[in-house]
């Protein structure tokens, strides 16, 4: 891939046309998604006395590494930090299971390490056990889709995915994209 240097003020155009295209419809965003979720999306103005959730800031996603919005929560924090650890290493399968530390993970010892990084875990689970974990429905700015095959997390907006990556790539990585939950139960952290 090309890299292509920005001129002074390039960097702001680009940021603003990317976040004009994610909340398209064009995109294949469903319509409520782009409403509720501010998938990758910068933060909102907020009327005052108003606070940041994931519904009006969303993390950025910088060079595969995803930044907290202003004012999260630490626990948000420190999930997203965890997950940014990993997020270069390969798939692999039973990867952060008999360790926290793995040279690779699959998409429950990555979530999993992401959230042991926050202090919301303390043993590791599979993507099954994901499914009774935590709190029922969405959550406030973590939310863990989990069914007996496969979970995935979505933090401020941003999801954390072992799937959906380009070609070549395997492992844990930060995605803007919208995947429909269908087939998942919804579980969050308490609080969050």
């Amino acid at each position: 891939m090309r890299r292509v240097k920005l001129q002074k003020g390039g960097q702001m155009a680009a940021l603003l046309l990317a976040l004009a295209l994610a909340g398209s419809p064009a995109m294949g965003l469903p319509a409520s998604a782009s409403a509720d979720i501010p998938w990758g999306a910068g933060c909102a103005p907020l009327a005052e006395g108003e606070e940041r959730t994931s519904a009006t800031c969303g993390a950025t996603l910088v060079e595969g590494e995803a930044l907290p919005p202003p004012g999260a929560p630490p626990g948000l924090k420190e999930a997203i930090r965890a997950a940014d650890e990993i997020r270069h290493r390969p798939y692999v399968w039973g990867g952060g299971h008999r360790s926290w530390l793995s040279r690779g993970y699959d998409c429950s010892g990555a979530v999993g390490y992401a959230l042991h990084g926050a202090g919301l875990l303390d043993v590791t689970m599979v993507s099954g056990q994901l499914e009774s974990w935590g709190e029922p429905g969405t959550g406030r700015w973590i939310t863990i889709y989990a069914n007996r095959e496969h979970v995935f997390m979505v933090a401020a907006g941003l999801r954390f995915d072992t799937r959906g990556n380009p070609e070549g790539v395997s492992g844990p990585r930060w995605h803007r994209g919208w995947v429909a939950p269908s087939g998942f139960t919804a579980r969050h952290p308490p609080g969050l």
